[in-house]
């Protein structure tokens, strides 16, 4: 069993912290608009608060499959399949011991202009529930002076499998310590969403967020209507705007007013979780910096919530023979 340990990925204009404990971004640090460099996403200075369970998923990559799972089953190709209830009535995440708390193998670690660490995950058939071996990779690469590319791989072994990894960093591009990100401003390239039921599950409808609190087309603050959506946003976004460049869809522009740091984010997945860290209260995190509701936002790009039991979602399956590809490219900048 490998130990969890923290890696640097440096190109002298960001430095990333990562573990192989969940491929877990611990730190990110990023230029302001004067050059000067903050940490830009929540999390623990040590990996113990992390091993611990402390951690509502900072930095993580989940999986097998990322978000809800209705009444934590689901049926394929006729096979029954019963999940752990880890958040009742549902299964979340990938279960009780999801890929976020499993400790991965480095196969790669590369220094250079363009560093990059590749982590590598062999999953057990019938781990958390889930059938078949699964061979998982993600690869982290500073590709260019201010952009982090995240690759995500998964190959099934012997049985078909749902697969959605998701990448569940909370960001805070005005610091990780510097309060809530309500004045953020934010454009998500959806133009509809899969409203839910009161378990956070997806009714199955395709919602246009015209003329609705969800209406982010054109960049507006995070804060401006988060009180007409409950205890705030926890909601899928369906990316279905045009904008495309490396083969990614644009999905956000994330913006903080005060530091002038803009996050573009780009990626292949058909939706994303638009989370505003909700449940977040009372966490000391690095440099004894406290999080509370709201300090974050987490741009989780997926497969749609529940697609396994939704047949009108895009499909979440991946047999033998076929690979899963998900990809998604971190643009940083000022403005």
């Amino acid at each position: 069993m490998a130990e969890p340990k923290l890696f640097e990925l440096n190109n002298g204009t960001i430095q990333l912290k990562v573990s192989n404990l969940g491929c877990t971004i611990t730190s990110l640090s990023v230029p302001d608009k004067n050059g000067k460099l903050g940490d830009v996403v929540l999390g623990f200075d040590a990996l113990e608060p992390y091993l611990k369970g402390a951690a509502p998923y900072f930095g993580c990559i989940v999986g097998r499959v990322a978000n809800r799972i209705k009444d934590a089953k689901f049926t394929l190709d006729g096979a029954h399949y019963s999940l752990p209830i880890n958040k009742p009535p549902n299964s979340l995440h990938g279960g009780h011991k999801g890929y976020d708390k499993v400790v991965w193998e480095v196969v790669e670690h590369k220094q250079g202009n363009k560093p990059s660490i590749t982590f590598k995950y062999y999953s057990r058939d019938g781990e958390e529930g889930y059938p078949g071996e699964l061979a998982v990779t993600a690869t982290y690469t500073l590709t260019s002076a201010t952009t982090l590319r995240l690759d995500m791989e998964a190959v099934p072994q012997n049985k078909p499998t749902p697969v959605s990894l998701a990448q569940h960093t909370y960001w805070n591009l005005g610091g990780h310590n510097s309060g809530n990100v309500l004045d953020h401003t934010i454009q998500i390239l959806a133009k509809h969403v899969t409203p839910v039921d009161q378990n956070t599950i997806p009714t199955g409808e395709i919602m246009p967020v015209k003329d609705t609190p969800f209406d982010f087309t054109t960049e507006q603050k995070i804060g401006s209507r988060i009180h007409e959506v409950g205890i705030g946003y926890d909601h899928n976004y369906v990316l279905d705007c045009e904008d495309e460049q490396w083969g990614l869809k644009h999905a956000v522009k994330l913006k903080d007013p005060v530091s002038s740091r803009v996050l573009n984010l780009w990626t292949n997945a058909p939706g994303m979780q638009f989370y505003t860290a909700n449940y977040v209260h009372g966490i000391v995190g690095k440099g004894g910096a406290q999080y509370d509701k709201h300090s974050g936002v987490c741009l989780e790009t997926q497969g749609f919530p529940n697609a396994i039991n939704q047949p009108d979602f895009p499909s979440i399956v991946v047999r033998p023979g076929e690979k899963y590809e998900h990809s998604m490219l971190f643009e940083f900048s000022v403005e």
